[in-house]
């Protein structure tokens, strides 16, 4: 069997050595049912805590954090009122004190020896941490096992970032519960850490030895100074590799479409200092055309939403769900006041009834509106194909960068001819015609900083998405000057 750890074990294993205090203090006494006064008593001796939750100060990696964490073996990690109130203190204290919390929950829920007063407590939880982030402060959450009921359904789905323990069951119901009320055992592998990440409903599993390290980068990129400026270069290039003339768009178009044209995974790989990969909308749908990260770019940190040309090769073109995975990061950047960065590379969002039915539009026209609103830095990067609204999605960032052989394009210029001409043979005349290509874009003052390729990018993908790299971070530095000082 494998072995869970409990509060104060999961505590020691991953804060800073001698940096953990507790802000708990003795439960009040009261006047319950004796037999709800035993099973509290046994569940001290048995847990060595007087709640089944804990909550404190502690170090990890170096940042200071407030930590809640259930404890399972006290009553299921069920919570009543004293355990509730213990949380909705330990965050209002986290947000007075401007330190990131992170809860690690284990529970089954609301106490059932309780009731209702109880599980109205929910509330009271959830009304706190929503303060905590509208403070500006980050909160991650580690779902342990198992996590299910009112828990996972009110402060449990809460955080910025959300991973879980390997083999957890997380679910809104639990399988007995279920099985009590209908007769019938629940489908099995549904409720499992695993493949709830798959699904978009969490961003990944952690080992509990590995969850210091994904927490402190997490931090690193959330929280403290949002950029180092003297490790921040301009985006400079050997003048012989500047392009001073508009090349052919057309001739762009068709290296845009190279299979081998580096996209947003290879920008991060190469061009990144960290990266944290989110995983979805949160809200079960995984969104697999778009990728969305904590990242930074020689020193700025940032939050990244990206239209992943390979996963669109190969699973399908944008849809709804992308959009909504790019809405989240757009809203955690917004909310934490990270810079926002927007890689724009698709061939067009998906043309089908389903993606109709799903609202495309709607939610092309929802990203538009979540960032035109947007007060903090942002810049859009055009990397390679812009065509659509599933481009357009992404393009209103207060600076704008092109790769020298991206475009943008209301349509292919393969449909532009067809609905001027009724074919296809005048395709690279249209590409033309409709000021597509980089050069074009920068002229007409839709983009503001133009990336050389002194060779197609897929033949030096590395030098491609360095010179990519430091146009962002050049960028991203000039607007945080401006934000700061406004």
């Amino acid at each position: 069997m494998t072995h869970r750890l409990g509060a104060l074990e999961l505590i020691e294993a991953n804060v800073d050595p001698g940096s953990w205090h507790s802000w708990d203090v003795p439960v009040a006494p009261a006047d319950r049912d004796p037999e709800y006064e035993k099973a509290l008593f046994q569940a001290r001796e048995r847990s060595s805590t007087d709640e089944a939750v804990v909550t404190g100060r502690a170090r990890i990696g170096g940042h200071d954090v407030a930590l809640v964490v259930s404890e399972f073996r006290f009553l299921g990690g069920s919570i009543g009122r004293d355990a509730a109130g213990r949380i909705v203190a330990a965050v209002r204290r986290a947000t007075a004190e401007r330190l990131p919390l992170i809860a690690a929950p284990s529970s089954g829920g609301t106490r059932m020896q309780e009731g209702t007063p109880a599980f109205v407590m929910m509330v009271d939880i959830s009304r706190a941490v929503v303060e905590h982030k509208a403070a500006g402060l980050p909160y991650l959450v580690y779902l342990r096992h198992p996590t299910t009921g009112g828990v996972f359904a009110s402060w449990g789905s809460l955080g910025h970032v959300t991973v879980a323990e390997p083999g957890a069951l997380i679910g809104f119901l639990g399988p007995s519960v279920y099985e009590a009320l209908n007769g019938h055992s629940f489908p099995g592998g549904v409720q499992v850490a695993e493949n709830l990440a798959a699904k978009g409903v969490i961003d990944a599993v952690v080992p509990p030895d590995r969850l210091a390290g994904v927490a402190s980068k997490a931090l690193a990129l959330l929280t403290g100074p949002p950029a180092r400026p003297a490790s921040v270069t301009r985006a400079r290039v050997p003048d012989s590799a500047v392009v001073t003339l508009p090349g052919d768009p057309w001739h762009s178009i068709r290296l845009s479409r190279h299979p081998d044209r580096p996209g947003v995974r290879e920008l991060l790989r190469i061009g990144a200092d960290e990266v944290v990969t989110l995983s979805g909308t949160g809200a079960g749908e995984l969104g697999q055309g778009m990728l969305c990260a904590l990242a930074s770019f020689h020193g700025v940190a940032c939050v990244v939403i990206g239209q992943d040309r390979r996963a669109q090769a190969g699973k399908g073109p944008l849809g709804p769900d992308d959009l909504r995975a790019a809405r989240r990061g757009i809203h955690v950047a917004q909310q934490l006041g990270r810079p926002l960065v927007c890689v724009v590379d698709t061939p067009g969002a998906e043309l089908s009834a389903e993606a109709e039915e799903r609202a495309l539009a709607g939610e092309i026209a929802r990203c538009l509106a979540d960032l035109v609103q947007l007060t903090v830095p942002s810049v859009s990067v055009l990397l390679g194909e812009g065509c659509g609204g599933g481009a357009l999605a992404l393009l209103p960032g207060r600076a704008c960068i092109a790769a020298e052989h991206a475009w943008l394009s209301p349509l292919p210029p393969e449909g532009a001819s067809v609905i001027l001409h009724g074919h296809t043979r005048l395709t690279a005349d249209m590409a033309r015609r409709q000021r597509v290509g980089s050069h074009e874009l920068l002229t007409d003052g839709v983009v503001q900083v133009l990336v050389p390729e002194p060779v197609p990018a897929h033949e030096n993908p590395e030098d491609f998405c360095r010179r990519v790299s430091a146009a962002i971070g050049s960028q991203l530095l000039q607007q945080l000057a401006a934000y700061r000082s406004g």
